[in-house]
């Protein structure tokens, strides 16, 4: 008996060795989302469960039973294009798939299930650019889409390897004008890729297109904020555009790291001495927060702030005898030069004097007076025959520096309609005069 149900057990062993098991299911033939709320909820009920069939249908690669489904809905369904651009890509008829999509997003240009079924009907015919577009209009809808995050990331690797390597090919045979080309297609792919951006950074500096050069070299530290080489690359490039001030800014970051580089020393040297950077002492930081303002501070303020606006000494200048001791000599003999500040007939200018509203009206009006010269334009905010003062006759030497700097917008009368011409102004006060005027001819 145990020898019989032996030979039964051996027999079955042998009988399902020789079965042979159905291969695993076929991956699906296509990606097919839900439909999106704003299309769900004006279907009928009818139109519901007709919708639902046809989609069981979709996802099983039953093309031929879907389309039937929903060409009973009729052209007015909202599925009604959705439904058989799908149901033509799984029939192969891809051209017909293609117009149905592009149809339903007419109306519906913000459903992800519109865009997944284009794209793939573009991965299918090998327009790899078109798919990789749908697949991020997608991610713009739905950013955590798991397909289409997959696909995106997938084709995004794969193509901007390929491009690279392009790119780089045609460089190296001296086709600059195709490499340009292609390293733009990489950044199509991988907008964030360093290397496309260094490597076009690298040939229009190369022809002098400087701006160009840059828009790539500030892509590629925005990248890799911590690559002292790029940053170094981007500094240097500024330099040679003549972008002083923004250079400066990044080499000094720059020494930071190696405050031992001659380099970065050697070329801070030169954008100071190209910006006519000078160090300020210490007397001039505490302007702003003076309760009073002084001739000397005058000067250097108006030096300072019109550096590049106003001309240097270009003569002999003027005599002054009491300003050899003054922090601001070097400002006080440009400005009396160029007439925007006075000198006594004793050849004095007084460094310390105290300046009030009505000296401060002048000076502005001297000031912009020198700066119309310069062809700056200046317009009236309030019509000068307009204002009316209070406190100070037409007859008075201040009269019309103040009539013309409140008429500017420049400086103010008090609510009573006075000026008060005799009080003094503190730093802050002449700051916010000349910051107005500096706006005003930018």
């Amino acid at each position: 008996m145990v020898k019989k149900s032996s030979i039964i057990i051996l027999l079955i062993l042998i009988f399902w060795s020789c079965v042979t098991l159905p291969p695993p299911p076929p991956p699906p033939l296509l990606h097919i989302g839900n439909l999106p709320p704003s299309i769900e909820g004006v279907l009928s009920l009818e139109e519901r469960i007709l919708t639902e069939d046809a989609w069981n249908h979709l996802r099983k690669g039953k093309g031929d039973k879907a389309e039937k489904i929903i060409s009973r809905l009729g052209t007015k369904s909202p599925v009604y294009h959705i439904g058989l651009g799908y149901a033509n890509y799984l029939l192969n008829r891809l051209k017909i798939a293609e117009e149905f999509f592009k149809k339903a997003l007419e109306t519906y240009p913000d459903a992800a299930v519109i865009h997944t079924g284009l794209a793939q009907v573009y991965q299918k015919t090998g327009r790899e650019e078109q798919a990789f577009s749908e697949f991020r209009e997608i991610l713009k809808l739905e950013p955590e889409h798991p397909w289409a995050k997959n696909q995106y990331n997938s084709l995004k690797i794969r193509k901007t390897e390929e491009v690279l390597t392009e790119a780089a090919a045609a460089l190296a045979a001296g086709d600059k004008e195709k490499s340009k080309e292609t390293y733009l297609k990489a950044l199509y792919f991988s907008p964030q890729s360093t290397q496309a951006h260094l490597a076009l950074a690298e040939i229009y500096r190369k022809e002098n297109e400087f701006q160009n050069a840059l828009i790539h070299l500030k892509a590629a530290t925005s990248n890799e904020p911590e690559n002292l080489e790029i940053s170094k690359n981007y500094a240097e490039t500024l330099y040679q555009a003549q972008q002083y001030t923004k250079s400066l800014e990044i080499y000094e970051k720059l020494s930071k790291y190696d405050p031992e580089n001659k380099e970065f020393m050697d070329r801070i040297k030169s954008l100071h001495n190209k910006l006519g950077i000078f160090e300020l002492p210490s007397q001039y930081d505490s302007i702003a927060s003076s309760e009073t303002i002084t001739h000397e501070e005058i000067a250097a303020l108006l030096g300072v702030k019109f550096k590049g606006i106003v001309e240097e000494i270009t003569a002999k200048p003027p005599i002054i005898i009491d300003i050899a001791t003054s922090w601001a000599s070097k400002f006080i003999l440009q400005m009396t030069f160029l007439g925007i500040l006075d000198i006594y007939p004793n050849h004095t200018f007084q460094p310390k004097k105290i300046v009030i509203r009505a000296e401060m009206a002048d000076i502005l009006l001297r000031l912009i007076r020198y700066l119309e010269k310069k062809e700056y334009r200046f317009i009236h905010q309030i019509p000068p025959e307009r204002i009316q003062i209070s406190d100070i006759s037409k007859q008075n030497y201040y009269y019309q520096p103040i009539i013309q700097s409140v008429s500017y917008g420049i400086m103010d009368l008090y609510p009573d309609r006075t000026f008060k011409p005799d009080i003094p102004i503190s730093g802050q006060e002449f700051i916010r005069a000349l910051d107005i005027i500096l706006a005003l001819i930018k």
